[in-house]
């Protein structure tokens, strides 16, 4: 069943009034406020799935159809792929997590610094937040009611200061969780294109067509990237469908023709 903020979403695509209006009653407000903050919480790392998912497609196909344009075998193939799929999956994941950590290490030293701040100066810092609201149009009474109200409640007041001033979100992701589905979208989706490899050792039909069978569970592979990757971006399916397919299709051609071209240098 579609949450609030999804059919608010949808009436928006449709610019249709009424039903944006239907999604921002009070009630229905009120009623799904707390599921939409689960679901928020359950999806929040769906980005980085997908973000590991294109990268291990594209990558390990880009192995694949770089090897099959130089003519290696199979055997090669297969190592190359699975060199590609472990290694450049942990370093794209241990990128991942360290600049989570560092962006988050660095947002709570500047939380702390507006902390100690507040305390030793507080006068200095209700100017900033009363600057802050002025710049956002609040006047006379408004203004010191605004300011009065934000400066009462020390989080509240540090949370502004962290937004409004230094325009640093925080985030409530785990740095070992980004990494980890970055990692597991990388490694599950990614060895797609080296199935038809590995299988070629086995059924005979795949040995036969092992390249064209590669493509076309990549291409597979790229289509479901992309349905997952407009739940993220909320694209229109078939644009993030075309623009998924595109990029790994035109690197796994650019990755051919370079394999056949320095292939045919060194038989030269």
């Amino acid at each position: 069943m579609a949450s609030r903020v999804d059919k608010a979403r949808e009436a928006y695509d449709k610019k249709d009034i009424e039903s944006a209006k239907k999604a921002h009653e009070k009630e229905l407000i009120h009623k799904h406020i707390h599921e939409e903050e689960h679901s928020a919480s359950a999806g929040q790392y769906l980005g980085e799935f997908v973000y590991g998912a294109i990268d291990g497609t594209v990558t390990t196909f880009a192995v694949v159809s770089g090897a099959t344009g130089a003519s290696l075998s199979s055997g090669i193939v297969v190592i190359l792929g699975f060199a590609n799929l472990i290694a450049d999956g942990f370093s794209m994941a241990t990128g991942n997590f360290l600049s989570e950590k560092a962006q988050r290490d660095y947002i709570k030293k500047e939380r702390q610094r507006e902390e100690w701040e507040i305390t030793h100066m507080p006068e200095g810092e209700k100017e900033e937040i009363r600057q802050i609201f002025k710049k956002k149009g609040f006047k006379g009474k408004d203004l010191d009611k605004a300011v009065e109200i934000v400066t009462s409640d020390k989080k509240i007041w540090v949370d502004t200061m962290m937004s409004d001033e230094l325009g640093l979100l925080e985030s409530q992701k785990s740095p070992w969780k980004t990494a980890g589905m970055t990692y597991f979208g990388f490694l599950v989706i990614g060895i797609i294109p080296l199935l038809a490899y590995v299988l070629s050792y086995f059924v005979p039909f795949f040995e036969e067509n092992t390249f064209a069978i590669a493509v076309f569970m990549t291409g597979i592979a790229l289509f479901v990237i992309g349905v997952i990757k407009r739940y993220v971006t909320k694209k229109n399916v078939w644009k993030s469908i075309g623009e998924t397919v595109f990029i790994g299709g035109a690197a796994a051609v650019i990755a051919y023709y370079i394999g056949f071209f320095l292939q045919w240098i060194v038989t030269l």
